[in-house]
């Protein structure tokens, strides 16, 4: 690929192959399609240490409630990214599986609030202190503002692609 050429005179949008410029946004999506591979199975692993029966999509909202406390399931369904149909099927799994429990909303008598219960926290809490401890072990040779550094510029990728 000849940097800064367009190819004989073609305009540089409709070059087959992407000009310098582009090659960081394919860095970019490249390594991201490489961790996220990689969260998917990590999050199915953490899922069955949790518990055997949980489903690896159900992870995360037991982190969510973690992380939050109590949440109504229409704020869970809008953070996942789900439908209510499907957030009340994996909260019924959840709820038989007694790591969460609905209470009625104090604050509107039609809703439910969700939460952790304490064995949903005691377990969520174990896999959690173990996924920071792997990654204390995996990132021991990185300075710990290089974490730090990375952290934050996740944190914005995230913070921009929700917008």
């Amino acid at each position: 690929m000849h940097e800064g050429g367009n190819g004989g005179g073609r305009p540089a949008e409709s070059q087959a192959s992407p000009s310098g410029a582009d090659q960081e946004y394919l860095s970019l999506e490249r390594e991201l399609t490489v961790l996220l591979r990689r969260a998917r199975a990590s999050q199915g692993e953490m899922a069955r240490e949790v518990h055997p029966d949980l489903e690896p999509a159900a992870y995360g909202l037991l982190v969510r409630l973690d992380e939050h406390g109590r949440q109504r399931a229409t704020e869970l369904a809008a953070y996942i990214g789900v439908g209510k149909a499907t957030m009340s099927r994996q909260l019924r799994a959840l709820e038989e599986l007694g790591l969460v429990a609905r209470e009625p909303d104090p604050a509107d008598g039609r809703a439910w609030l969700v939460h952790l219960t304490e064995e949903g926290c005691g377990r969520v809490g174990r896999v959690r202190e173990a996924r920071r401890a792997r990654y204390v072990s995996k990132l021991a040779h990185w300075d710990r503002r290089e974490v730090a550094e990375l952290a934050r510029l996740l944190g914005q990728l995230n913070r921009g692609m929700e917008r």
